[in-house]
């Protein structure tokens, strides 16, 4: 069967012999092999559809349209124009950090296609507010983006292990600053001012579909409050977990305590408890 243009552009791999379709959906800097310690444990069960966010060093340049990424709504789109092209009519999507918001816009136009929504390391604001805790300040951010402009390389060296929670030489980190090099520097930079400068908070209430919020205990990007927060603001049920793990890819760093935590979450029904 020919692989859709959607598919195509999104490096869309559909692997397992499952029954059920799963999504998973990966951050920002990162591409789909972050899913790598996750993947082995769903064929099984699931149906597992993997694919790269516009902007991945993975994807092609010349199709990031830095107007319609200037929002996460062009991100949401696209994900909804995968599960077409591919006929899925139902999901568990899996969003680590950006993609988790992705997947919550997206469910808020199309709350049918999604069972339920893993959210690993998710926010839904960054910058703090005067009631609202999201680790930081304007300032912060504007110093990350100029040194990203003035130097990319030397920038993500120390991004890497101060995002993942190691040092350079640690796999987790090597891994994360591979995929981050390979991302066209200008396309970074607009991605991630996307991001930070997002503020996803009034949309919240409008999710109905099931929310499992998943988060490291000690996490640079994101506070342990902000799942609590998500928690409170969710429309829909939801549930909160707080891993005894350290770094925002904790997926990829501490695989042997977040892949049992996800496996959990994935199968069970809020409904039916934890």
């Amino acid at each position: 069967m020919k692989m859709g243009i959607v598919e195509e552009a999104h490096n869309v791999k559909i692997v397992g012999s499952g029954m059920r379709f799963i999504v998973l959906a990966h951050g920002f800097g990162t591409d789909q092999s972050v899913w790598k310690h996750l993947v082995p444990h769903l064929l099984e069960d699931f149906r597992v559809v993997l694919y790269d966010n516009m902007g991945a060093g993975t994807t092609n340049p010349d199709y990031f349209d830095f107007e319609r990424y200037s929002t996460l709504e062009g991100y949401a789109h696209d994900l909804l124009a995968i599960l077409k092209e591919l006929q899925i009519n139902s999901c568990i999507f899996v969003g680590h950090s950006v993609s988790a918001m992705i997947g919550v816009i997206a469910s808020v136009y199309r709350p049918d296609v999604f069972s339920k929504i893993v959210m690993l390391s998710a926010s839904p604001r960054y910058l703090n507010d005067a009631d609202y805790y999201g680790g930081f300040e304007q300032e912060d951010l504007d110093q990350l983006f100029n040194a990203m402009k003035s130097n990319y390389k030397a920038w993500c060296l120390g991004w890497a292990p101060l995002c993942v929670g190691g040092d350079m030489e640690s796999v987790a980190v090597q891994e994360f600053s591979r995929t981050l090099f390979n991302m066209r520097p200008d396309i970074a930079l607009s991605v991630l001012h996307t991001i930070y400068q997002c503020d996803m908070r009034q949309i919240l209430r409008f999710v109905t579909v099931p929310c499992h919020i998943v988060q490291s205990m000690k996490d640079m990007a994101v506070p342990v409050v902000v799942s609590e927060y998500l928690h409170q603001h969710l429309g829909g049920q939801s549930i909160v977990e707080v891993m005894s793990s350290d770094g925002h890819l904790p997926q990829l760093s501490s695989p042997d305590i977040v892949v049992p935590v996800l496996l959990k979450h994935i199968q069970h029904d809020i409904a039916a408890g934890l």
